[in-house]
C-alpha cells in the first residue's frame, strides 16, 4: 500500500478555495486535510504542493483520437498522453473512425484498443446512423457514455438529417444524445452562393464562418431542443458557437429547473475569434466554424452565468498536409487537448469566470451530466485523478514540447502564465511536470445508471 502526501495545496473543489493537504493511497483519494484536520498515518511520498493549486483531473468529453483508421494523423496513445501533459485525467471518443463506432463489433474493437493504448481514462461514443437505432438496447449504459448524433455533416460523413430517423433515435435511445447541431441545407445553399462569387476558384477562410453560419448552427439546435422535448430524451448540445444558441439555453433554463437539456463550448470557440483567420487561416478551421468576437464573448459571459454546462476541447488533429486549402476544401479540426486547461486559466486570469467555474465546467459538471461514477470532485474515497497547477509563469509554447501526433498546434507562439505541474490517474503520477510516464493506462470510465 503506498501513500503520496500532497502538502499545502489550494485546493479547488465544489465551490471553494481551500488550503489544505491530501493523501492519495493506492488509486484512491484516503484523506483530504483541510480546516485543520490531522494525517490520519504516515505517508511513504511527499509532494511540496505550496504555490499551486489543486483540481480534480479534467475531464474532456469530446475527443477525435483517430484510431482505429486515421492513425496518420493520430492514436489513442501520442493523444492520450497530450492529454495528461495538459491535466486531462478522463476522456470520451468520438466514433467517426474507420470504421465507424456504429456496430457492436466496432465498439467492443474501440473499447479494446483504449484499455490497450489510453494513457489516461477512457469511454466512446456509440454513432447513430440512419438504421441502427435497433442496436441501442444491447448498449451497456454502465460502460458507453452517450449516443453521438451528428444532425450537421462534418468529418467522416455521419449526416442523419431525415426527422424519421431522428424521432427513431430521439425515441430509442436509452443514454444521453450528444448532438453536433448544424443545419444541412442552409450549409449547402451557403456553400453553392460563396463558390460562385470565389475568385480563381479558391475560398478565403473569412467565408467558413459565413458558410457554416449562426443561422445554420442555431436552426439545427433548435431542432435537436424540440425532439428532446418532443420524446423526453436527455440531450447534450456539442460546440456551441453562436450567441443565439446561448439565448436559447438562458431560456430554457429560465423555463425549468429540470435539466433533460444540457449544452458544451469548446475551447476554440472561446480563445478565437473569426478574424484570427487572418493570421491562423484554415489552422483554426473547425466545424461549426469560429465565428466572431461578439459570439465568442457571448459564450464566455456564459460560462460565468451558468447557460453552458461544459467546457471541453473538440481536440481533432490532421496533418498539416491535410489543412492546406481554402474555406471549403481544408480539412476541419484542430489539436488542443495538451492546452485547454491553460487556455482556461488565462481566462480566469482575464476575469471571465472564476477558478472554482472552470473546475464547475471542466470536472464536476461533465461527471454529473455523464453520471462519472467516483470521478470529477475531490472527495475522500473517490478515484485520485488530480491536476497541480501553478501560476506566474511566463512560457511560449514551441513546436517540440507538441505531443499530439500530427506535431502542430494553433497554440503555438502562445503565452501562458499557467503551467501543469503534475498529473496523476488512479493515483499513479502520469506527467511529473516535465515528462510523461508512458507506461501508465487509464482505466475504463463507469457510468452510475
Amino acid at each position: 500500500m503506498s501513500r503520496v502526501l500532497i502538502h499545502n495545496a489550494q485546493i479547488v473543489n465544489e465551490g471553494t478555495i481551500t488550503q489544505g493537504s491530501l493523501v492519495i493511497e493506492n488509486d484512491r483519494i484516503a484523506e483530504v486535510l483541510t480546516h485543520g484536520k490531522p494525517l490520519a498515518a504516515p505517508c511513504d511520498e511527499m509532494v511540496d504542493a505550496s504555490g499551486c493549486y489543486l483540481l480534480p483531473g479534467i475531464i474532456d468529453d469530446h475527443v477525435h483520437f483517430r484510431e482505429p483508421g486515421l492513425t496518420q494523423k493520430a492514436d489513442i496513445f501520442t493523444e492520450s498522453m497530450a492529454a495528461a501533459a495538459g491535466g486531462v485525467t478522463s476522456i470520451m471518443d468520438m466514433p467517426n473512425t474507420k470504421p465507424q463506432t456504429t456496430t457492436l463489433e466496432a465498439l467492443e474493437e474501440k473499447q479494446q484498443l483504449l484499455s490497450e493504448k489510453c494513457v489516461v481514462n477512457h469511454s466512446c461514443y456509440f454513432g447513430a446512423t440512419d438504421t441502427n437505432y435497433k442496436l441501442f438496447h444491447n448498449l451497456d449504459p454502465r460502460h458507453v457514455c452517450g449516443i453521438k448524433l451528428f444532425m450537421g455533416a462534418s468529418t467522416g460523413n455521419m449526416l442523419v438529417d431525415q426527422d424519421s430517423a431522428l424521432i427513431r433515435i430521439f425515441t430509442s435511445a436509452p443514454m444521453l444524445i450528444a448532438a453536433h447541431c448544424e443545419n444541412q441545407d442552409i450549409i449547402q445553399s451557403n456553400t453553392e452562393l460563396i463558390r460562385r462569387q470565389a475568385a480563381n476558384g479558391r475560398v478565403p477562410m473569412f467565408n467558413h464562418s459565413i458558410i457554416r453560419s449562426v443561422e445554420a448552427c442555431f436552426t439545427s439546435s433548435q431542432k435537436a431542443v424540440e425532439l428532446a422535448q418532443m420524446t423526453h430524451a436527455r440531450l447534450h448540445l456539442l460546440h456551441l458557437s453562436t450567441g443565439s444558441e446561448v439565448n436559447l439555453m438562458r431560456r430554457l433554463i429560465k423555463e425549468s429547473d429540470e435539466r433533460l437539456i444540457t449544452a458544451e463550448a469548446c475551447v476554440g470557440h472561446l480563445w478565437f475569434h473569426s478574424a484570427d483567420c487572418r493570421k491562423l487561416d484554415t489552422l483554426i478551421k473547425v466545424n461549426p466554424a469560429i465565428k466572431t468576437s461578439i459570439h465568442r464573448d457571448a459564450l464566455r459571459k456564459a460560462i460565468k452565468a451558468g447557460y453552458i454546462d461544459v467546457i471541453a476541447t473538440d481536440h481533432a488533429p490532421h496533418l498539416l498536409s491535410d489543412k492546406e486549402g481554402d474555406a471549403i476544401t481544408a480539412a476541419s479540426g484542430m489539436p488542443t487537448i495538451q492546452f485547454s486547461l491553460r487556455m482556461m486559466l488565462e481566462l480566469v486570469d482575464k476575469k471571465w469566470f472564476s477558478l472554482e467555474t472552470l473546475v464547475e465546467k471542466m470536472c464536476h459538471a461533465p461527471a454529473r451530466i455523464f453520471q462519472i461514477a467516483e470521478r470529477g470532485y475531490i472527495r475522500e474515497g473517490y478515484k485520485a485523478d488530480l491536476v497541480l497547477v501553478k501560476s506566474g509563469l511566463d512560457h511560449k509554447v514551441e513546436k517540440s514540447e507538441i505531443l499530439s501526433k500530427c506535431g502542430w498546434s494553433p497554440l503555438e507562439g502562445a503565452k501562458f502564465h499557467w503551467g501543469v505541474e503534475k498529473t496523476w490517474v488512479n493515483g499513479r503520477l502520469a506527467f511529473d511536470g516535465q515528462q510523461v510516464d508512458t507506461t501508465c493506462r487509464g482505466e475504463a470510465l463507469e457510468f452510475d445508471r
